[in-house]
């Protein structure tokens, strides 16, 4: 029998490079777009609604898998997740802990939608368009939890960057451990590391962009932003890319 393959990469160790890659990315071009440029948050967000929405239209429609595209939709992703987490703690004035309860709520409440729906929430499930719209909503979700984590871990429980990026990354290396050593889901494993992925990103983001006086090198946003982007494209040019396969019956 033919092996079919999806449209979305399979989790190997250059999709964490690169994915941790582009949270740190949508953090420092949020943050180019809300603050440096000074649009706000909801414009921000509208903006980057609307390069998601345009992309991830593209990556639905597409009939194979393109790394290219793929990736770009990812970054699309992390950037909204920034203002849109930044409009729900600040612009709502409902906080860290009341944006990151809320943004939860939501994730759980779309795998919950997506498992009921389809019948599974792993990547090799993701055979048809339903699926798939399922998977990317979960995506922008997971997305703007991390940046509410991130931001409710370094300034709300008053951790800074550094000691929130250790927590980050300690949490992820457990999870790293527990797929390694142990049987529980990797459907469960892979979501909760593409969570924790984005905190990690945005705190980073944070350190690289923030003002001295706040912990941070105080860098260009733009700078920050068009060196990453060089890596990612770099990263997905140089890297193999690989789709998932698909479950067969």
């Amino acid at each position: 029998m033919e092996t079919q393959f999806g449209k979305v990469a399979q989790a190997t160790l250059a999709f964490w490079i690169i994915k941790i890659a582009a949270t740190t990315l949508g953090e420092t071009a949020g943050d180019a777009v809300t603050m440096s440029l000074n649009l706000g948050y909801l414009v921000g967000t509208a903006i980057f609604a609307a390069i998601f929405i345009v992309a991830v239209s593209a990556q639905i429609k597409a009939t194979r898998f393109h790394a290219p595209l793929f990736w770009f939709v990812i970054v699309a992703t992390t950037t909204v997740g920034t203002t849109l987490a930044d409009f729900a703690d600040r612009s709502l004035g409902i906080g860290y802990l009341g944006g990151s309860a809320l943004l939860l709520t939501a994730l759980l409440a779309t795998i919950a939608l997506w498992k009921r729906t389809c019948g599974s929430v792993s990547l090799a499930s993701i055979d048809s368009r339903r699926a798939e719209i399922f998977y990317w909503a979960t995506i922008v979700f997971s997305q703007t939890l991390g940046t509410a984590l991130g931001d409710w871990f370094a300034d709300g429980l008053s951790l800074g960057y550094g000691g929130s990026a250790l927590v980050f990354a300690g949490a992820l290396a457990l999870v790293g451990a527990a797929y390694l050593w142990t049987r529980i889901s990797r459907t469960a494993l892979f979501w909760a590391a593409f969570v924790l992925t984005r905190p990690l990103g945005a705190v980073v983001g944070d350190f690289l962009d923030k003002p001295t006086s706040h912990g941070g090198l105080a860098l260009s946003r733009y700078a920050a932003s068009g060196a990453l982007a060089l890596f990612i494209v770099l990263a997905v040019a140089l890297l193999p890319q690989r789709p998932e396969r698909l479950e067969t019956a």
